[in-house]
Parts: structure tokens; C-alpha cells; sequence
């Protein structure tokens, strides 16, 4: 075989039988599980343990990070939501109108993803609306990685169920 069946067997475009799709799909949950905001998880565990200097770097980062958020969403809300919305519709018709196992494993990581995305949005103006600090802060911020999470699990149990239906619809037999 060539290098190029090679690539083209890693790349593959069934991506419910492809083991890279589920691997990334981990990274991607583990990763916006970990961030809050942005900010690393640990810090929140760090302040809760040490308080003190860990608190303050956690009320500062909290503070940037969530404006930066908010900043964005002022300056550019509509048009992301606009452009979101596009590719969200884009994704779904590909994939589950016209039936492009590639598309629907992108819009299966893609809508949990734009929940999570919603659900930072209104973390970060909570945080800046108090502005929260020291308990309140650290509560706030473990409340918002507890629902991510959950997003998460339906999200990948979802996905699970709808890829080994395409596996097995897909299959040798039929």
C-alpha cells in the first residue's frame, strides 16, 4: 500500500467506526470540562485548599477572563450567533438530511459544545455582574464545571448510541 491509502485509511471519513473520531472526542469534553471560563479547574481547587494568594490569582483570572468573554460577546454576538447558527444548520443538513456520517459526528460534538458555550456566557456575567469572590466565587465556578460535565456525559452517551447505530445499520449485513 502507499502513503496515500495510508493517510486516507487514518482519515477516515466514516467517523463512528474511525477510533481518532472517539479519541477526539474525549480531548474535546475532557478539555472544556477542565477549563471554566477559560480558567484551569485546578486553581479552583488550588484557592479552596490555600485560599490566601491562590484566592486572589483566582479572583483575577476569573475577572479577565470573563470580561474577555463578555468583551466578545458584545462586539461580535450577533454575527457569531448568525455565523453559529449557519454552520449548526449546515452540519445538520448534511448530515441528517442527506446522511454524511462525517457531518453528523461534527454536529454531535458541535450542539453540546454551543451549550457549553452558552452556558460560560452566562457564568461569566454572573461573575462580573457580583463581582463573586472567595466561596461564592469557587461555588459558582464548580457549579458551572458540574454542568458542563453533564452536557458532556448526555452528549458522549448520545453520541455513543447514535454511532454504534450507524455502525451496525452500516455494516457488512446491510
Amino acid at each position: 500500500m502507499d502513503w496515500t491509502g495510508t493517510v486516507f485509511e487514518l482519515i477516515d471519513t466514516r467517523s463512528f467506526s474511525d477510533l481518532w473520531y472517539w479519541i477526539a472526542l474525549a480531548v474535546v469534553w475532557s478539555r472544556a470540562s477542565h477549563y471554566v471560563i477559560g480558567v484551569p479547574y485546578d486553581m479552583v481547587a488550588r484557592a479552596a485548599r490555600e485560599g490566601g494568594q491562590a484566592q486572589a490569582d483566582l479572583e483575577d483570572i476569573v475577572r479577565i477572563r470573563g470580561a474577555r468573554h463578555l468583551r466578545i460577546v458584545e462586539a461580535a454576538g450577533p454575527w457569531l450567533v448568525a455565523l453559529l447558527a449557519l454552520a449548526l444548520s449546515v452540519l445538520l443538513l448534511l448530515g441528517f438530511f442527506y446522511g454524511v456520517e462525517f457531518a453528523q459526528a461534527m454536529a454531535l460534538i458541535a450542539l453540546p459544545l454551543t451549550a457549553v458555550g452558552w452556558v460560560s456566557v452566562a457564568t461569566a456575567r454572573a461573575t462580573a455582574q457580583g463581582p463573586l469572590t472567595g466561596e461564592a466565587l469557587r461555588r459558582r465556578m464548580t457549579r458551572h464545571r458540574v454542568t458542563v460535565q453533564v452536557i458532556g456525559m448526555v452528549s458522549v452517551f448520545v453520541t455513543a448510541l447514535w454511532g454504534m447505530y450507524r455502525n451496525l445499520d452500516a455494516g457488512p449485513w446491510g
